[in-house]
């Protein structure tokens, strides 16, 4: 195994999943989080009503662990005996008890049962529990502690999803450094196939034209070819494979950093493809540009 592969213990993505799950009471609830990629940390709750305090608290526990992806998260109460008590609007029975009396006589039928009544929109109505501020701050302190269970499940999982992905990284940085070798050591960069094609562009000039002055030539020839050389490129693909690595040992989010090195890769593929006079460089250049598209599509992942 390589010095990038091991380094790849501490890096969380932003891709990830956490739940947790208690009882408060005879209240069951459970915290469910879900996060993907995004440029900063944007966490989006789902809660019952009369949560609004908890929310804030939560918000300032997930900041201390999650620091970039859209972070979905609900929560789910569910009563395991009735709260709920239930009340009867007596005038509205009243009401409709004369009603209906009235109408039996008319039609002189049987007496209304008082289910019947009972059963009418209205007559019966239900009166949720209220919980003291006592009861509130207790519930709320439970629920809160369900949450950063929650939270700590998310970052693992997050870091179990980065180990995975750093691997991948890892394997795609030493396909990137064995390219850059390859390229650095490929027989056209050598003196002798440099002069050899120097001397056959002059050669290929002079035979069209006798009045080119053959020194002036040489010397435009000998400026084309610095131009052309990719020492200088092969120089920063392998000073930011070795920066790459350094940021897979990291133990802070590096996802930003990561991001702005493989557009540095690119920028340089791309120069190093453009420089290319060989066909085999030229291969080598257009293998480097694929990884390293793949490099990129892989680190936007990263927290």
């Amino acid at each position: 195994m390589s010095s990038v592969q091991q380094a790849t213990a501490t890096l969380s993505s932003m891709t990830g999943f956490g739940r947790s799950a208690g009882q408060w009471r005879d209240t069951a609830w459970a915290w469910e989080l879900k996060s993907v990629n995004g440029k900063a940390l944007d966490l989006r709750f789902r809660t019952p009503p009369g949560l609004d305090a908890l929310e804030a608290q939560c918000r300032a526990a997930a900041g201390q662990s999650v620091k970039r992806g859209n972070v979905q998260i609900s929560l789910t109460l569910t009563a395991q005996t009735a709260e709920t008590g239930v009340t009867v609007n007596w005038p509205l029975l009243d009401q409709l008890a004369s009603v209906a009396e009235d109408l039996r006589k008319r039609l002189n039928g049987a007496p209304i049962q008082a289910e019947q009544l009972l059963a009418l929109r209205g007559v019966l109505e239900a009166r949720e529990h209220v919980l003291d501020e006592a009861a509130a701050a207790e519930r709320d302190a439970a629920l809160l502690t369900g949450f950063v269970q929650a939270v700590a499940a998310l970052a693992r999982n997050r870091l179990e999803e980065g180990a995975r992905l750093a691997a991948v990284i890892a394997a795609q940085l030493e396909r990137i450094a064995h390219l850059t070798e390859a390229a650095r050591a490929n027989p056209s960069r050598s003196s002798d196939a440099i002069r050899k094609r120097l001397s056959e562009q002059v050669a290929k000039l002079m035979e069209q034209s006798e009045t080119l002055d053959p020194q002036r030539l040489h010397q435009e020839a000998i400026l084309l070819a610095t131009k052309a050389d990719i020492q200088e490129e092969l120089d920063r693909l392998a000073s930011h494979i070795t920066a790459a690595g350094q940021l897979l040992a990291s133990h802070e989010p590096v996802g930003r950093k990561f991001d702005f090195l493989a557009q540095e890769f690119n920028r340089e593929a791309n120069t190093l493809c453009s420089k290319a006079n060989d066909p085999a460089l030229t291969s080598i250049g257009l293998d480097l540009k694929t990884v390293i598209d793949q490099l990129r599509e892989q680190v936007q992942n990263f927290e």
